[in-house]
């Protein structure tokens, strides 16, 4: 097996006959690298012809744990010896366990389990509507939700229809309306925002796709005071940043910030099955009722039993440390390209975008020549690498990874 080492390598025949057989029988809506992987353990992925790789994505944090995490892979192996589906017609013993736990790690008291971010996302939006309806008092069909430009949220007809991405938009309308577009990080653009009818703040609080964005210190305080002044609801979409990426255990928590909704996805799953949720008070979630809502798939046991075993990992903080050590590691190696070949670096905890400086490489071809040197990593934007390892890459992969990353970006 060839090590994950600076070198030059060959597209073998093996993975151009994977490559050629995806882009003739699956639709082109993605461009993966040239690549074809067959197994992977921790931070290191092995493609079809034995080369080894660092990741440095990690499913855009649904990895965070790592590839087939010991823990999880045993909590799936146990519940699929078990039982896998019971739909919602029924209770199961994994269930309720899953919800009061996840609710206890996030200090909330309910809990709404789904598969994809998308759908937490639109189940969020649901369920502020209805509130609104319901407790706010706002006349039926009148219902607006702020959201930040630049956003990402999902790809369903709802979620683009309030995209400013051209590719995520364009051709599918005619769109969803009730949503009210703001600057990211300008709290008072809300402020002016804000009426009578509006039911929520929906935002992310750092911008994964836009290129790892932190807003301005403050901005989410900003946010839960308007939102408290104008008894309006305050959704954090925790999809990306959340279970422990950033150093916390969610984004907002870093300005001390409570939201009303989260919406949880990606690493709730741990690498293995889809997973996501939104949790809140009760007040809030509990305006849902019997046939209101649901998913056949959402909260089964699988997904569940998994779901425990992420939750029982961050219970006690080593990941969120582990993110914290890492993030110094990655933040200052990267702060020392500045100049040379980059042109900002942002980010928190094991999360960076890095902008490459005009007149360099696209980020596609960075990651092309990364995936030569032996990194996974992809670019978000044109020119924007995004890097995300595991929590679980030792500091000396990290080191070597991010060696590769800036004799690439200095040299190109």
């Amino acid at each position: 097996m060839t090590a994950a080492v600076p070198g030059v390598r060959d597209t073998p025949s093996e993975t151009s006959d994977f490559i050629a057989l995806d882009e003739a029988h699956s639709t082109h809506n993605y461009h993966p690298l040239p690549v074809v992987l067959a197994t992977a353990s921790g931070a290191r992925m092995t493609d079809v012809d034995g080369h080894s790789y660092l990741d440095f994505l990690a499913g855009y944090s649904a990895l965070n744990f790592g590839h087939r995490h010991p823990d999880l892979v045993a909590a799936a192996t146990e519940q699929l010896n078990r039982v896998t589906l019971t739909s919602r017609a029924f209770h199961h013993d994994q269930f309720g366990p899953f919800c009061r736990e996840l609710a206890e790690l996030t200090g909330t008291e309910m809990v709404l389990p789904m598969n994809s971010g998308a759908e937490a996302v639109e189940s969020a939006i649901k369920v502020a509507r209805k509130w609104s309806y319901r407790v706010k008092g706002v006349p039926e069909e009148r219902a607006e939700i702020i959201v930040a430009g630049s956003n990402f949220h999902g790809r369903t007809t709802t979620l683009v229809s309030f995209s400013t991405d051209p590719d995520a938009r364009a051709e599918y309308g005619p769109y969803t309306p009730g949503f009210v577009v703001t600057e990211y990080g300008d709290a008072e653009a809300v402020e002016k925002a804000i009426t009578p009818n509006t039911a929520a703040v929906l935002v992310e609080p750092i911008q994964g796709e836009s290129g790892v964005v932190v807003p301005p210190e403050g901005y989410l305080r900003g946010l839960r005071q308007l939102c408290d002044d104008n008894n309006v609801l305050l959704i954090s979409d925790e999809i990306q940043s959340g279970l422990a990426r950033t150093g916390k255990l969610l984004a907002t928590d870093h300005e001390g910030v409570r939201a009303d909704l989260y919406t949880l996805g990606k690493a709730l799953g741990g690498g293995i099955v889809p997973v996501s949720a939104v949790v809140g008070d009760r007040s809030v979630l509990g305006v849902l009722h019997p046939g209101e809502h649901g998913s056949t798939f959402g909260g089964n046991p699988l997904a569940c039993a998994v779901g425990r075993a992420v939750v029982r990992l961050l219970s006690d903080g080593w990941f969120q440390e582990r993110a914290r050590e890492l993030g110094e590691r990655l933040h200052h190696r990267l702060d020392e390209l500045r100049g040379h070949g980059v042109s900002e670096v942002r980010g928190r905890g094991l999360w960076a975008g890095v902008d490459i400086a005009p007149g360099g490489p696209t980020g596609r071809q960075v990651c092309e020549q990364l995936l030569q040197h032996g990194v996974l990593c992809k670019q978000t934007q044109d020119n924007t690498l995004r890097i995300a390892p595991p929590l679980v890459m030792s500091p000396q992969d990290l080191e070597t990874g991010l060696d590769a990353i800036a004799e690439v970006l200095t040299t190109s």
